[in-house]
């Protein structure tokens, strides 16, 4: 189903009350420093939308190589966005091997209960975003509704949990088509970040876990303090991971986090937390409670830092230093063992 355009620039209603972002989202707090962020990055779409055009019209089989994985990294306009996510994710391939296949999963019969449940989150999917309310024409949320539908019967392990309908929302919003966005969710839930919603989630409690492992080694002060609050990772950074940083990073950083998740995989998760983290070590060591720690890391999302996308992208391939996705993958055995003991009762 393909979706009409939204505006490509921030715009303020002719009465001025509201302040919208390119991708339908209000912006009434930090519309100013938005909107100057994006009068010096457009100079940078610019540059970057003429190269990938040219990289396309070269190759258009999105490739994987070490120029490519340059270009992603410096960020891919939204025009190519689609495109480039479908083909290096493998949905792409999958959407081309199961042709009707997502049209199938509509035409069945609907478990009665997973149509409830995520009807009732549909209100509370991005109430912020002009492109979800209900009189928005044509609003967004029946292309969410039906990716979410069709995503519980092809993923019956997983079915529906609270965080995929934000997952979902920004996916239709960047693709503006049904069929691509469940296919993108296939890559993300199946393939990439397994286990992070199944009902046990495991993948998260590992990888929060293993986030917690790397910043003893990357910044040993903060791992100090963090010792003193066990399951303090869960606390601190579960939705940062549930929801792949939407409604904790700006959107356009989120953004470019997803070029380089569908590209690079989930490695790129812990570089932009370790990021996040190294660079605020300061703040979070001054922390003198729990409730001083919350805060602090409430706190380091926002602000100019992570809203220029562009610079928090190049620290979060500087700052935390080499991180192999070797490391990531012993420690998650670690992690996951230990885990598993705990959960069993077992010393």
């Amino acid at each position: 189903m393909e979706m009409k355009e939204y505006a490509s620039e921030p715009q303020t209603s002719p009465n001025g009350s509201e302040r919208i972002d390119p991708y339908g989202f209000e912006r009434r707090h930090d519309f100013e420093p938005y909107k100057e962020m994006m009068n010096e990055y457009v100079a940078v779409l610019n540059r970057r939308s003429m190269r990938w055009s040219k990289l396309l019209q070269e190759k258009p089989h999105v490739e994987k190589n070490l120029t490519v994985k340059r270009y992603v990294r410096k960020g891919v306009p939204n025009e190519h966005r689609a495109r480039v996510w479908m083909a290096a994710s493998g949905a792409q391939e999958r959407l081309e091997g199961n042709r009707g296949y997502y049209q199938s999963l509509l035409a069945m019969e609907h478990d009665t209960r997973l149509k409830e449940t995520i009807h009732t989150d549909m209100h509370r999917t991005f109430p912020d975003n002009v492109l979800f309310r209900g009189r928005a024409e044509p609003s967004l949320q029946r292309a969410l509704f039906n990716v979410l539908l069709a995503y519980g019967h092809h993923n019956t392990e997983v079915g529906y949990c609270q965080g995929m309908n934000f997952i979902a929302g920004y996916l239709v919003i960047i693709t503006k088509d049904e069929e691509k966005s469940f296919w993108l969710m296939d890559a993300l839930l199946g393939r990439m970040l397994p286990d992070f919603y199944h009902p046990a989630m495991m993948g998260l409690k590992t990888d929060q876990e293993v986030l917690g492992e790397l910043v003893k080694a990357k910044a040993p002060a903060v791992g100090q303090l963090m010792a003193q609050y066990p399951g303090i990772w869960t606390l601190l950074v579960s939705r940062w991971f549930i929801c792949l940083y939407i409604d904790t990073l700006p959107i356009e950083t989120v953004l470019r986090v997803w070029d380089c998740l569908f590209y690079e995989g989930s490695k790129v998760l812990f570089r932009a937390a370790l990021t996040l983290i190294i660079h605020h070590q300061p703040e979070i060591l001054r922390a003198r409670s729990l409730t001083d720690v919350c805060e602090c890391f409430r706190q380091i999302t926002c602000g100019a830092f992570t809203l220029d996308c562009h610079a928090f992208m190049q620290k979060i391939f500087t700052e935390p230093g080499i991180l192999s996705m070797a490391t990531i993958d012993k420690l998650r055995e670690k992690c996951r063992q230990r885990i598993l003991e705990e959960e069993s009762g077992r010393p």
